[in-house]
This record gives C-alpha cells, sequence and structure tokens, in this order.
C-alpha cells in the first residue's frame, strides 16, 4: 500500500474512560471500565487525524507508559513522520497504532478520500460480529446468551473445570448460535486431551488461545477437533509461519500489530500461509473499531463488539443493528 508524505502536525494525547455494562470478565481477571488513549494530529491547514489505542498489561503496557511513549514523538510529527517512519521508529503496540491510525485518518481528511480507498480496498460493506459473553456461571451466561439472541457467540472461559459446562448452558440456550470460545491462556495441556472433543460435539467452531502463549509448541502435531486460533501468540508478521503449524486461526487486532498498515501486511500473509483471519478488538469505542472495519472485510470471524460491552460510546458511533455493524461516516477515515 502506498506511503504519502505526511505533513507537519501537532500531536495531543488524552486519556479517557468509559463505563463497561456491567463487569466483563476473562480468565485474567475483571474490569469495569474501559481506559483508552486517543491520539490526535492537527495539520496547519485545520485537518484533525484522530486514533485510539487500549494499553494491555498482558504485554507489559500501562495507560502512563503508552501515553508517554505517544507524547515522545510529538518532536516527530512536528517534522512530518508519515507511516513508513512511524514503523520503524515505534514497535507495534498500544501506542504506535492509536498513532498510525490517527495519520490514516489525517491522510483521509487531506485527499477527501476514504481510508478504504487509500488502503486500495473495495467499498465497505456490513460485518455481522460476534458478541462477547464473559465468564460467569453455566446459568449466568446461559441468560445472557438468550437475552442477546445473536448468530454467532463468543464465550470467555476460565480453565477452572467449569468450562464444559459453560458452554453447554449455552448451546442449550442459543441452540440456533454459531459459537466460538476463548480460553485467554487459561487451559492446561490435558484439557486438550478432553475439552475439544466434547467441544466439538456442542456445534463449537472455534477455540481461541487454549493455552499460554509460551506453552504452545504443545500444539505441534496436535490434530484437534475443533479449530484453534492464536491471539496471544499471534502479533505481528514475525513468527507467522510457525503458528501456521499449530493453529488454523489467526486473531488480527490493531493493539497488537501496531496500527492498521502493519494489520493489513498481517492479515494477507496469514491468508497467503493457509491460515483464515478473525480481527478481533479490545473493549473500546468505535473509534477503535472503524479502522478495524477495513480490515474485516473478508475475515473469517469478526469479532467487533468492544462498544456494545460499553455503558455508552463515543459519539458519533458506530451504526449496529443486531449482530450487523455498518460502516459510518464522521467517525474516522
Amino acid at each position: 500500500m502506498p506511503f504519502a508524505p505526511a505533513p507537519a502536525s501537532i500531536l495531543t494525547v488524552r486519556q479517557e474512560r468509559f463505563p463497561i455494562r456491567g463487569t466483563f470478565r476473562i480468565s485474567r481477571g475483571a474490569k469495569t471500565e474501559a481506559a483508552v488513549l486517543v491520539a490526535e494530529l492537527r495539520d496547519a491547514d485545520g485537518h484533525v487525524g484522530r486514533g485510539e489505542c487500549v494499553p494491555y498489561t498482558r504485554y507489559g503496557e500501562s495507560v502512563d507508559g503508552v501515553a508517554a511513549a505517544m507524547e515522545a514523538m510529538a518532536g516527530a510529527f512536528a517534522r512530518g513522520m508519515g507511516r513508513r517512519a512511524l514503523a520503524n521508529a515505534m514497535p507495534a503496540g498500544a501506542a504506535r497504532n492509536a498513532l498510525d491510525c490517527a495519520l490514516w485518518d489525517l491522510e483521509a481528511k487531506r485527499s477527501g478520500k476514504p481510508a478504504w480507498e487509500l488502503a486500495g480496498l473495495a467499498p465497505l460493506e456490513p460485518v455481522v460480529t460476534a458478541f462477547t459473553l464473559s465468564i460467569d456461571t453455566p446459568d449466568v451466561m446461559a441468560d445472557a446468551a438468550r437475552a442477546v439472541a445473536r448468530p454467532l457467540l463468543k464465550l470467555k472461559l476460565a480453565g477452572d473445570g467449569g468450562d464444559l459446562d459453560r458452554v453447554a448452558a449455552v448451546r442449550e440456550a442459543a441452540p440456533g448460535s454459531r459459537l466460538i470460545v476463548d480460553a485467554n491462556e487459561g487451559w492446561k495441556p490435558d484439557d486438550l486431551a478432553t475439552l475439544p472433543d466434547a467441544f466439538a460435539r456442542l456445534g463449537v467452531e472455534m477455540i481461541e488461545q487454549p493455552l499460554p502463549a509460551g506453552a504452545d509448541a504443545v500444539l505441534d502435531g496436535f490434530r484437534s477437533p475443533v479449530r484453534l486460533g492464536a491471539d496471544e501468540s499471534a502479533h505481528g508478521l514475525e513468527g507467522l509461519e510457525q503458528l501456521a503449524g499449530r493453529y488454523d486461526v489467526v486473531n488480527v487486532k490493531l493493539d497488537k500489530t501496531g496500527g492498521l498498515t502493519e494489520a493489513l501486511a498481517v492479515k494477507a500473509r496469514a491468508q497467503a500461509l493457509g491460515l483464515d483471519v478473525m480481527v478481533g478488538c479490545m473493549v473500546a469505542t468505535s473509534l477503535s473499531m472503524a479502522p478495524a472495519l477495513l480490515l474485516a472485510q473478508g475475515a473469517d470471524y469478526v469479532d467487533l463488539d468492544g462498544p456494545l460491552l460499553l455503558a455508552r460510546d463515543r459519539e458519533p458511533g458506530l451504526v449496529y443493528e443486531g449482530a450487523l455493524l455498518r460502516p459510518t461516516a464522521g467517525v474516522w477515515g
């Protein structure tokens, strides 16, 4: 994809917090709000490009640390740093993601062309997104599945011995829904001997990141009756070849790849290796989801439900019609 020259711009970084509807639980803990960082790039003509990221402690990130890393780039942006220079100046991660997406947004506004056109893509189409059920008791998760009534449900699992009961309860409550599950590295190797077979009988389509990223060499030669997806094991372009021998699906997230620029390259390389692509997100606002919509075009699984998990989204926000996520003008790009 082309790298357009970038104008000199003024960088502003701010922190925002959005309450989560209830409590969101995964195997590593729970939270009641989403802490996001927003990067704004303003050029001399008054155009403003925005990008949003979510610092993730799993990868050693903190809100203050990511904000400082972003602010350290202010001088480079004042001298006209573009996406190529940014990729060389910063490692992949949340900080680079917000800045990279802000550059895409700024370029779209300066050129008068939508970001999808700048990326060489076709006009964006609506996508069907999964809806995530956070970890709870089987009965509570079953009630949540009935209440949302979505065609694709993603179940967070705990690795505590109760995962089969959780999946069975949701399957009974939502017999017509497609199911994918996410262990968030919570399983032990022994779980592979029983749970995939049991999940296959319940119609689960994919198990996301069953084992810790550092322990997934166990999957070499393992034949699972349910497709396996890499999330915490998958970041950028590096290591994709090895993942192709262990997983069937790779979850591409902008906060991991360090922005849309590398995410598009990761998607293309993963598909060339025969991996299916899932486009995922952190719990965040529509400003995080909008650039990921470019990545979601033609993806095998889309999990861009972050704003649906919030008590309120930013305005303007993307339009969700049940499970259908529509591209919306005025949010980004």
